[in-house]
């Protein structure tokens, strides 16, 4: 196991710099960058105060589309100042260098490293995947094992009615319910609009701010998780039912072992084995796909927020800072998956299969 995953981790290494690479030329590509968006800037602050015309000719022969009224010697620094001054090549190697470092450089738009806005928005992205995670999972295996049980019977039936209905919810709109209902909007105001903890946080005690914390949590969690109950769901009540009709399981039956003691010391191992394999995709999803909109509703500041805005500046400090994070720790999750394997099936050997 040990040199499977040293394989893993060093494969880690050309997998980032391929991906960093393809992202890198297609941004550089893209129109609309922080150099064109600061030239129309000043542009249209060179506009308004009725001047610009007498260099309008000294500037025609920049590649910016909105240079029209510079001159040449501002589009430079304009370009220094973003560091697109070097050749492509060159700002390519700096960043690497740079990553391999865990520096990021400096945000284009909001003047701060990137490190220390990743920090500040960890937080927020955090709680709302560690806790969306937590409890889909405490939900669903359960679930999911009981539905396996009882196929076909009224349980079954009824649950698979809201799981559908849980599922066909967009999570935006279910988030936009609760607050209607539930945070002010035109009902009751049991939970608080937005943010994650209240200003008064600092002065409240240990048990006060636990309260406070899970008091602003409920409603993003809420309209987080429902949907997420029925692929995990459905995925632990197949692997078990597939499970349950095998010989191992008639055989152990046989043997006059208890019902719980088959589920428990038999199948469970095999059947939890494909819910694992999911894990890293399903973290993915709800750590950074599925917290943007809730961190929009419920105005929650983090990662999701922090990288759709980067985008739409093209603030390429950023873009490359959480797509770095984001896709090492797809990589470690997927790695971690992997050990999880062997742990629950001793019997599962990565070196003898030479798997890669």
């Amino acid at each position: 196991m040990g040199t499977y995953i040293l394989k893993r981790v060093l494969l880690i290494i050309p997998t980032l710099f391929l991906i960093l690479l393809i992202n890198f030329i297609v941004i550089q590509i893209a129109p609309g960058g922080p150099v064109e968006q600061a030239i129309q800037q000043a542009e249209a602050f060179q506009g308004m105060g009725g001047s610009g015309s007498a260099e309008t000719a000294a500037a025609g022969s920049t590649p910016y589309q909105g240079a029209k009224g510079l001159s040449d010697e501002m589009v430079a620094k304009i370009e220094a100042q973003y560091g697109f001054d070097k050749p492509i090549h060159e700002r390519f190697w700096l960043m690497l260098s740079s990553y391999l470092q865990f520096d990021f450089g400096t945000s284009f738009f909001k003047d701060k490293p990137v490190t220390q806005l990743l920090w500040e928005k960890l937080p927020v992205s955090l709680s709302l995947g560690l806790w969306s995670t937590l409890l889909i999972y405490l939900v669903s295996i359960p679930l999911g094992i009981k539905k396996a049980r009882q196929h076909g019977l009224i349980f079954d039936k009824a649950t698979s009615i809201l799981l559908a209905i849980g599922y066909a919810i967009p999570a935006f709109a279910f988030a936009i319910l609760l607050i209607v209902f539930f945070a002010g909007g035109s009902y009751f105001q049991w939970f608080p609009l937005q943010g994650l903890v209240s200003e008064n946080f600092d002065q409240l005690s240990l048990l006060g701010k636990i309260k406070d914390y899970f008091w602003h949590m409920t409603l993003p969690l809420l309209a987080m998780v429902i949907g997420g109950f029925a692929g995990l769901t459905y995925l632990t009540k197949y692997s078990f039912m597939e499970e349950l009709n095998k010989q191992y399981v008639l055989a152990a039956r046989s043997k006059g072992l208890t019902e719980s003691r088959v589920l428990y010391g038999h199948v469970f191992r095999n059947a939890m084995l494909i819910v694992i394999a999911g894990l890293p995709e399903a973290l993915i999803g709800i750590f950074f796909v599925g917290n943007l909109f809730i961190e929009i509703i419920f105005n929650l500041d983090g990662l999701g927020l922090l990288g759709f805005e980067a985008i739409v500046q093209r603030d390429y400090p950023v873009i490359f800072g959480t797509l770095f994070i984001f896709t090492l720790l797809g990589l470690v999750l997927r790695l971690i998956s992997d050990v999880l394997y062997q742990v629950i099936d001793p019997r599962i050997n990565f070196e003898s299969r030479g798997a890669k």
